[in-house]
């Protein structure tokens, strides 16, 4: 039988693969499912399950069924757990608090590395990420015809439209309407990570592209986040500067938006590596049955805060 290591002591408590222990007291094997599913996860364990016709169980059966903090979560008798509604955030450039990216011409695309009307694109190691959309209330079919507008800080922390120097700025934000299996695939960079959150990357659902001139009407609005094997392999390069100090003083467990289950509904698949780029996926359940929670935190950052600066430097207070 192969022996699971010991954690390792850290100044924050022990820690497993990266990940402080959900119960620090007891050994690896007695974490909970929470913990356990989310190792499965970020070593992609989940999807060889699948290829096998018993990960849909096992996540159904161990997976608690309750979202964010922010959120409500339903499951359906097909195993699916709804994408649990959180927080857009202070910068969605969607309307809800100012700045609107949604009306501009151009803004349904593949491609988000530059601004909308154009010009270089952002530095970063190159990201592809795909999202599935599924209709729970029709027993988990793909959603054909949504759009999905997502966005994200840069490799330096910055949100375009919001952060000093970048206002007149637009990348890293762009809509994309699902295809009959219910993906969308956008062309972006990997984010860095600014102090107080963990890696993560925006979107919102809407139930179509005429909906998306009017963030009231998205079904869903979460969060995508990113497991810290992959965040160790490209925190190193210099366009990340300051992001490896901000990701040491964090965990998916302590996350305010990913801490109540480690982000287990939210962690994507990836493959690839720092040097040629990577490929992530996401299976995106919404349940159009139960009213959406989540949405923009309006007004700014809470607390008075202010966007994230230049060296993936401070960010709001949350």
């Amino acid at each position: 039988m192969t022996r699971i290591p010991d954690p390792v002591p850290t100044p924050d408590g022990p820690a497993y693969e990266g990940r402080l222990l959900h119960r620090p007291d007891d050994e690896v094997v007695d974490q909970g499912a929470a913990f356990d599913i989310a190792t499965l996860l970020s070593r992609r364990g989940a999807v060889r399950l699948l290829s096998l016709g018993t990960g849909a169980a096992i996540l159904a059966a161990c997976t608690p069924q309750t979202g964010s903090t922010t959120a409500s979560s339903s499951a359906t008798a097909d195993g699916l757990t709804e994408i649990p509604d959180e927080t857009a955030g202070p910068y969605p450039g969607d309307g809800s608090n100012g700045p609107d990216v949604l009306e501009d011409s151009g803004i349904v695309r593949r491609d988000i590395r530059t601004s909308v009307a154009g010009g270089d694109p952002v530095p970063g190691v190159p990201l592809d990420f795909t999202f599935t959309v599924l209709d729970m209330a029709n027993g988990g079919v793909p959603m054909a015809g949504a759009a999905v507008y997502a966005w994200h800080c840069s490799a330096g922390g910055l949100y375009s439209m919001y952060s000093d120097g970048v206002t007149d700025q637009t990348w890293l934000r762009g809509v994309q309407v699902t295809d009959d299996a219910g993906e969308v695939t956008f062309a972006s960079v990997m984010p860095g990570c600014y102090a107080g959150r963990w890696t993560h990357i925006h979107f919102e659902v809407y139930p179509s592209v005429d909906d998306v001139t009017d963030s009231s009407k998205a079904i869903a609005t979460s969060q995508m986040a990113f497991p810290q094997n992959v965040l160790d392999a490209i925190y190193t390069r210099n366009e990340y500067a300051g992001s490896a100090d901000n990701l040491a003083q964090l965990s998916l467990a302590t996350d305010t938006v990913f801490g109540d289950d480690g982000g287990v509904h939210q962690i994507g698949t990836f493959k690839g590596d720092a040097d040629a780029g990577y490929a992530s996926s996401l299976t995106v359940p919404i349940d159009t049955t139960t009213a959406p929670t989540g949405g923009s935190m309006g007004g700014g950052a809470p607390g008075g805060g202010q966007p994230p600066q230049g060296g993936a430097g401070a960010p709001p207070s949350r």
